[in-house]
């Protein structure tokens, strides 16, 4: 297997390609795989920082860290968290929510940090330290919950 590059940018260093390439595999697996028809673009992208892997030319994972008070009063936010379906299963996934938490520990001297997450994925993020705060509850027809990690 070719080298993992991860990248970090925020939404104007952007390249338009790589733009391109978030967005594809967003769509791909949030509307297609999950069958879930949804704005994916919400306007969030613009203030937020982009983490991705690359293998080659695939984007392997990829999330969306979100500054506090965008999607949270008092705490940053890590969203938008996915793995390509052809590199499932080789850790990227987990390697990505370690960064993720990285990058908002140095870029916002935060070490709390409060998520939506999809109810099944509950035990992976509680293999971070996260824990859930809220009742589940439907968003996209998807349950949800809402965690954090202090």
């Amino acid at each position: 297997m070719e080298a993992v590059v991860w990248n970090y940018k925020e939404f104007n260093d952007l390249t338009l390609q790589e733009l391109y390439k978030i967005l594809q595999l967003r769509n791909q697996v949030f509307v297609v795989e999950q069958n879930c028809p949804y704005q994916d673009c919400d306007n969030k992208d613009f203030v937020s920082g982009h983490l991705w892997a690359t293998v080659g030319d695939d984007i392997v994972a990829y999330s969306r860290i979100v500054p506090i008070g965008i999607s949270y009063k008092e705490e940053p936010s890590i969203g938008r968290v996915i793995s390509n379906d052809k590199y499932r299963g080789q850790g990227f996934g987990k390697q990505l929510l370690i960064n993720s938490i990285q990058v908002i520990e140095n870029h916002f001297q935060s070490t709390s940090i409060r998520i939506s997450a999809q109810l099944y994925l509950k035990s992976f993020y509680e293999s971070f330290g996260f824990q859930q705060v809220s009742e589940e509850y439907l968003e996209d027809d998807i349950p949800h919950i809402e965690m954090l990690k202090k």
